[in-house]
């Protein structure tokens, strides 16, 4: 609990007072306001104020709080920042941030309410801080209180020494009452980075022209080293627009395990569950649209090849779904369910529940594939029929990126999923009136699928973006 005194308490009642004049109720976000001021700190520490024994400097771009003395309580070495507006009783939000120390040590972090901070907390969490720099995203609801004038706080007193600890990218945001519809169009997709990159050539105005306007799924895998990072700046700056983010999980174990060049994951299933639950924490209760680990169970029986057991994978998924409704609530997630032409849909069917397409949305079809929509339709639906006696029918979504000349076909058939040539770009994204609940590009046009197919010559290692296989897929020739 947070307490005052001396030049503290003076503070809180300036707060108090001008906070309580001018901040009303506001009415719920739709794109959302950020309630933090300044909190990217970049030429000064304003409005944040250094409370008890600390002192507080802007250093690089970043705020920098020393505790000044050793003393015993979290609140006796704290800063404080008012929020931009007074919270709404009952809704969400997320406090996110940025934050580092010289000893490691438990803080706490809240969002309280300036009138009453010490027994009116909205949110009241400690953080595990290290030496590394290391993204938290917290979701909390904020109670009903006579007085919502805010206040965000980083209470550092406690550790049994003086730690120097840096924040940086502070962010209060409230989750938006309704879900958005339209769906988010990033400007760090690998398209959009490499047409800002090569402004005026001809390739970067036909590929930002054709894809990197479009919204395209960004994928999350063990290359973020900071999971919590890399997601909770993705969906914040959605959010920030009030659009709905993409995202793909893509980490499980032994993953692509039938073709080999997209492998990797984590490295057991503890790690996984681990992994998965920072993915899904760091979307809290935001809105998303999650497609969950592409070929996973169409791919579960080729884990054997390498002397595993397809029921581990199935577990795993299972265990995702389960930390995703729970700790995501509000995210569509929908299991990868292959393609039309890989798994029957009799036997692909058991293999979903398996892997807790009960605790899931639906699932998803033709993710980084060429096959028509038409015919994955026709698949889905035969799907369904054979779910609808267990967990009943769900919803899909079919990935249209490069399915608009179909399959290539020549006769080595084993292969025509790499980066084969003639392919062409399918219908936009677009939510649907029937079948399909939304066309999805899951798979970003341009991103190779390995160093094969089209890819060879240059051997264009998978997730690599390549102006040529845009181009291809633009033009729909070779």
């Amino acid at each position: 609990m947070r307490r005052i005194v001396g030049k503290a308490a003076a503070l809180a009642t300036v707060l108090t007072t001008a906070l309580a004049t001018h901040l009303v109720v506001p009415p719920s976000a739709s794109a959302a306001a950020q309630l933090v001021g300044n909190g990217t700190f970049a030429t000064s520490t304003a409005p944040w104020a250094a409370i008890g024994q600390s002192a507080v400097t802007a250093e690089s771009g970043r705020m920098r709080v020393d505790v000044k003395s050793v003393v015993a309580n979290p609140w006796d070495a704290m800063v404080a920042a008012p929020t931009t507006a007074a919270l709404n009783p009952g809704k969400s939000y997320t406090l996110s941030f940025d934050a580092s120390s010289s000893v490691a040590f438990k803080a706490r972090t809240t969002v309280q309410y300036v009138a009453t901070p010490g027994s009116n907390q909205s949110l009241a969490a400690d953080v595990q801080l290290t030496s590394a720099s290391k993204r938290y995203s917290i979701p909390f609801t904020a109670t009903a209180a006579a007085g919502t004038a805010a206040e965000v706080t980083f209470q550092l007193g406690g550790s049994g020494g003086t730690p120097v600890v840096r924040f940086d990218n502070v962010s209060l945001m409230e989750t938006q009452t309704t879900r958005p519809t339209a769906l988010y169009v990033s400007s760090q997709s690998n398209p959009a980075k490499w047409v800002a990159a090569h402004q005026g050539t001809s390739e970067a105005q036909a590929i930002g022209a054709n894809i990197a306007n479009k919204p395209i799924f960004e994928w999350f895998g063990g290359w973020f080293g900071d999971i919590t990072l890399a997601v909770d700046t993705y969906v914040g700056a959605a959010q920030a627009q009030d659009r709905l983010p993409m995202l793909v999980a893509y980490n499980i174990p032994n993953r692509d395990a039938c073709a080999g060049h997209s492998g990797g994951g984590a490295g057991d299933a503890t790690g996984y569950h681990n992994w998965i639950t920072e993915f899904a924490r760091a979307i809290g209760n935001r809105h998303a649209v999650v497609v969950l680990e592409p070929d996973a169970v169409a791919a579960a029986g080729c884990v054997a090849n390498i002397g595993k057991n397809p029921e581990d994978q199935y577990r795993m998924l299972l265990d995702a779904t389960e930390v995703l409704r729970a700790q995501a609530p509000n995210a569509w997630v929908y299991l990868d369910a292959g393609n039309a032409t890989w798994i029957k849909a009799a036997d692909m069917a058991p293999s979903l529940v398996k892997s807790g397409i009960a605790n899931t949305r639906g699932f998803s079809l033709n993710v980084s594939n060429y096959i028509t929509t038409a015919d994955t339709e026709a698949y889905a639906i035969a799907l369904n029929g054979h779910l609808s006696g267990t967990v009943g029918a769900k919803m899909y979504v079919i990935d249209t990126s490069r399915n608009g000349n179909g399959l290539y076909t020549d006769p080595t058939p084993g292969d025509n999923w790499c980066n084969p040539p003639g392919r062409k770009l399918g219908a936009s994204p677009a939510t649907q009136t029937s079948g399909a609940e939304y066309l999805f590009w899951v798979k970003v046009p341009g991103d190779s699928d390995g160093p094969c197919g089209l890819g060879e010559r240059d051997q264009i290692q998978a997730g690599t973006f390549s102006p040529m296989l845009a181009m291809a897929l633009i033009n729909g020739t070779p």
